[in-house]
């Protein structure tokens, strides 16, 4: 969630009057290299995550390294999801750590901090520390999501500095950056050598992040220690009570569940899961409904509301990129290509090397069609997302049958599935980001951005469930409804476009 001072000016004097990293303040280097080994040991993790919880269990590959946590592959994939859910839940309460109690720098600090133990705990031997290192991450991530963002804004002169979007741009490059590194080395690792060896390692890359992120740290603009809005006393009183009150309840609730023998996994995962679903939903209520809003705003915010459920159900399909292609990647397509063998943990690069080969040319071709006055309208770009990704699983249930009587099928079937997937993100996400800007009412500029990234949420929470209910989100069935359901949402956005165009008023 970005915080509102990225939609301030920043007083002369702040970094942003020099220019030493490609034209843009010094500062980006550090947030920019800081962001590149976070996304590198997040990603590293991602990939071998869900291959790591099957291995040596009934599920896993029949000659793949042991050493895993053997479950099956529903458990796998529902954890998966509740784990990406999470991280992206707590990206709310991450910005509001970061605006009201440390300063984004502070924050970005201790969530460094806290990533680092959690690969540290993945490391460890034992299903307990392994699921206290998710869990670790998971906070660390949310903390950190929240607020390197802002820090990026803060070292240039308001919104009107024209390096701005250009440091935005070279941010998100060091994101995919990571991204695409990450699973070629931490995925080989793991998958080959030793799988806590490869989650130390990722533990070790986000350690160096952190210790160039405090060396580079005085080229970052002064505001990024500054508590924007501190909480009061009285305030941060409330909050711990809370947070003291819910951690009792789950204690000893946890604690009688464990005591009489009917403690499972998804005790843990079912309660996670519905309030993902909850959240976002008494969220969206309760700014729909607030009566200070005027009601221009009022109606904005039913437009939005069509957009956040499409995202969401966008999000359901995209982010199984990392579990059942991955499983299926693990299991049932070939290992070489073009001579090269290599561990399908590799299939998680395809993705950020696609947005950084594809990302200049959307912004491109949408700048092209502007200027012709034939850019598609928000709407319709959602549609086409929904399209797309409804389309991936389509074509992704053809090698699924192929593959049904135990034939490898080639590789370069999951390499066109996400090149259709990542083509569909770039039609959402950035579109997404800023309609999320435009139509945010202003009394909440601040914390939309969190409730998009509570769509994520929404989304991965929905699989989540299905996992945990036994639905088989392998199956070509299965696939093959999501695709068609996701079609089905993409037609009706476009049908409906001028309804939720004419509520977003001058919006475009």
């Amino acid at each position: 969630m970005a915080s509102s001072l990225t939609k301030d000016a920043a007083p002369q004097g702040t970094p942003a009057s020099g220019k030493t990293f490609f034209g843009h303040p010094r500062g980006l280097a550090t947030l920019f290299m800081t962001e590149m080994w976070e996304r590198f040991s997040f990603y590293g993790m991602r990939a071998l995550l869900v291959i790591y919880l099957i291995a040596g269990g009934p599920d896993a590959k029949p000659d793949s390294q042991g050493g895993g946590l053997a479950m099956p592959e529903g458990s796998a994939l529902a954890i998966y999801a509740v784990y990406l859910a999470m991280v992206y839940l707590l990206a709310m309460p991450g910005g509001w750590f970061g605006d009201r109690i440390w300063g984004p720098r502070k924050t970005v600090l201790i969530a460094g901090c806290i990533i680092i133990a959690g690969h540290l705990s993945l490391a460890a031997p034992g299903k307990a520390m392994f699921f206290v290192g998710l869990g670790l991450v998971a906070i660390g991530s949310g903390l950190l999501k929240a607020n390197i963002s802002t820090m990026v804004g803060h070292l240039y002169d308001g919104p009107q500095d024209p390096r701005r979007d250009g440091g935005f741009t070279i941010f998100y490059m060091g994101i995919n950056l990571g991204a695409f590194v990450a699973p070629l080395v931490i995925g080989t690792i793991g998958q080959t050598v030793n799988w806590h060896l490869g989650f130390a390692i990722a533990g070790a890359g986000m350690a160096l992040g952190l210790v160039q992120f405090m060396i580079g740290s005085r080229h970052l603009s002064e505001r990024s220690s500054v508590v924007p809005k501190p909480a009061s006393a009285e305030e941060r009183r409330s909050v711990l009570l809370k947070a003291l009150v819910c951690l009792l309840v789950a204690a000893v609730f946890y604690g009688a569940v464990t005591y009489t023998g009917h403690f499972t996994l998804n005790w843990a995962l079912i309660p996670i899961t519905v309030a993902g679903l909850l959240i976002p939903t008494v969220v969206l209520f309760r700014i729909k409904r607030d009566k200070e809003l005027s009601t221009a705003e009022q109606k904005r915010m039913t437009g939005y509301i069509w957009f956040f459920v499409a995202a969401a159900a966008f999000w359901m399909i995209y982010d199984q990129g990392g579990s059942t292609l991955a499983a299926f990647a693990e299991k049932k397509t070939g290992d070489s290509l073009f001579g090269l063998d290599f561990p399908s943990s590799w299939f998680q690069s395809l993705n950020p090397l696609y947005v950084m080969a594809l990302a200049p040319v959307f912004a491109w071709a949408w700048l092209a069609l502007a200027k012709r006055r034939q850019e598609p309208s928000t709407t319709v770009k959602f549609s086409m997302a929904l399209l797309l990704i409804g389309g991936s699983f389509f074509v992704f249930v053809v090698p699924m049958l192929m593959a049904e009587d135990g034939t490898k099928v080639s590789p370069m079937w999951l390499v066109s599935i996400y090149l259709i997937q990542t083509t569909g993100e770039l039609c959402l996400s950035p579109v997404g980001l800023s309609v999320t800007t435009k139509l945010a009412p202003a009394k909440y500029a601040s914390q939309m951005m969190g409730v998009w990234f509570l769509a994520v949420t929404a989304g991965d929470c929905v699989t989540g469930l299905l996992s945990i209910g036994g639905v088989d989100m392998s199956g070509a069935g299965v696939v093959g409804l999501e695709a068609a359901l996701a079609v089905l949402a993409g037609l009706a956005v476009f049908m409906y476009r001028k309804r939720v165009e004419e509520s977003m008023g001058d919006v475009h």
